[in-house]
C-alpha cells in the first residue's frame, strides 16, 4: 500500500489496509512519521508482476510527495499513465501551504512539475482529487486527463517560469481544512495527535 504523502485533507485508511493486507505501508523515504514504514526513494522501480511501478519524488504539495509512473508490459514497455497524488490534478495543482510555508512549497513544486512536464503527452494522468477536494482551487470533476491536455489547458502547469508559478500559487489560497495539521499529525502517527 502506498500513500502519495501524508495527507492533511483527510484521515488515510492506508497504514490500516497494508495491516489488514499483510503488505508494506510505503510513503517516501523523506516522510517524518512516529511509525515504520517502507521508504521509497526517487528513481526506485516496485515490480507487480507485469507492471512496474517507478517512483518520482514530486516535493511542493508536501515535502514528502511522491508520484508513481505506471507500466503494464502485457500492453508495452514504456509507462502509459502516472498516478500524480496531488502534486498535478485534472484542471489544477495541489496546494503548498498544508505541510510548509506556501512560497518553499511552490518553488519545490514546480521543479516537481518540470519533471511530469518531460513526460510524453499521451501519458494519462490518474489524480488522487477531484472537483470538490481543498487540496486544489479550480479542480475538474473528470477523474483522468493526459500530459498534453493538462499541458495545454491546466493555467498552473503550463506556467514555464519559475517566480511566476510560485507568484500564481501565492494568488487566491483557499481556506485549509479545519482540521488539516491535527489530520496530518494523526496520519503521520506523531505523538499527541488525535487517533
Amino acid at each position: 500500500m502506498v500513500d502519495t504523502d501524508i495527507h492533511a485533507d483527510h484521515r488515510s485508511a492506508g497504514r490500516e489496509l497494508a495491516v489488514r493486507a499483510g503488505a508494506d505501508y510505503a510513503l517516501h523515504a523523506s516522510a517524518e512519521t512516529g511509525f515504520a514504514f517502507r521508504g521509497l526513494t526517487d528513481g526506485e522501480r516496485i515490480e507487480l508482476g507485469n507492471v512496474a511501478l517507478d517512483v518520482l519524488h514530486t516535493p511542493g504539495h508536501t515535502p514528502d510527495h511522491l508520484c508513481l509512473l505506471v507500466t503494464d508490459r502485457t500492453r508495452a514497455q514504456e509507462p502509459w499513465c502516472v498516478l500524480t497524488g496531488h502534486t498535478l490534478m485534472v484542471g489544477d495543482v495541489g496546494r503548498t501551504e498544508l505541510a510548509s510555508d506556501a512560497a518553499s512549497g511552490a518553488r519545490a513544486l514546480f521543479t516537481s512539475l518540470e519533471r511530469l512536464k518531460a513526460l510524453p503527452d499521451h501519458i494519462e494522468v490518474l489524480p488522487g482529487a477531484v472537483a470538490g477536494s481543498v487540496c486544489g482551487r479550480g479542480l475538474s470533476g473528470k477523474p483522468i486527463s493526459t500530459i498534453g491536455f493538462e499541458r495545454r489547458h491546466n493555467a498552473a502547469f503550463g506556467i514555464a517560469e519559475a517566480g511566476q508559478f510560485a507568484a500564481f500559487m501565492l494568488e487566491n489560497i483557499p481556506p485549509a481544512p479545519p482540521e488539516a495539521m491535527e489530520l496530518r499529525a494523526g496520519n503521520a502517527g506523531l505523538p499527541g495527535a488525535p487517533a
